[in-house]
């Protein structure tokens, strides 16, 4: 049973004030994800602390700081269920987790960032972490 949405809306804010497009259905995340052009930052959002205290932190850091992703979506893992189900095909071969970070380039899965390396890391190295993907992956600085 998905979590209720009062719960989830503040988390859902805070990366779509931030310019984050949420898929909520397979199919926007079919439509959208592997047929976007250029880089595109995906964060499987969740209610999780780690989610709260560094992975939205991290996301929204790096992408106000240096090169930015052409695309920013966003699902929300416990909620979104189908969404997130489709959207963690795009992720093979690495086991679904959440919260997760991931970046594509040109539809295809270029860096990701598991849960594992999420929990116990602070909001500051996940951000340079992603920092130097972008610097990898994306072309221009926004």
């Amino acid at each position: 049973m998905p979590y209720p949405e009062e719960m989830c809306a503040p988390m859902r804010a805070e990366l779509t004030s931030q310019g984050f497009t949420e898929l909520r259905t397979a199919e926007e995340v079919e439509n959208k994800l592997p047929n976007a052009s250029g880089t595109s930052l995906l964060v499987i959002n969740s209610v999780c602390g780690c989610a709260a205290g560094s992975a939205r932190p991290a996301a929204i850091h790096a992408i106000n700081n240096g090169k930015k992703p052409d695309n920013l979506f966003t699902v929300f893992a416990g909620q979104d269920l189908e969404a997130t189900n489709e959207a963690r095909k795009h992720t093979l071969p690495y086991p679904p987790s959440s919260p997760c970070i991931a970046l594509f380039k040109d539809g295809k899965l270029v860096h990701f960032i598991e849960r594992h390396h999420i929990e116990g890391s602070n909001a500051e190295m996940i951000s340079e972490n992603l920092r130097m993907a972008f610097d990898d992956h994306v072309s221009v600085a926004s």
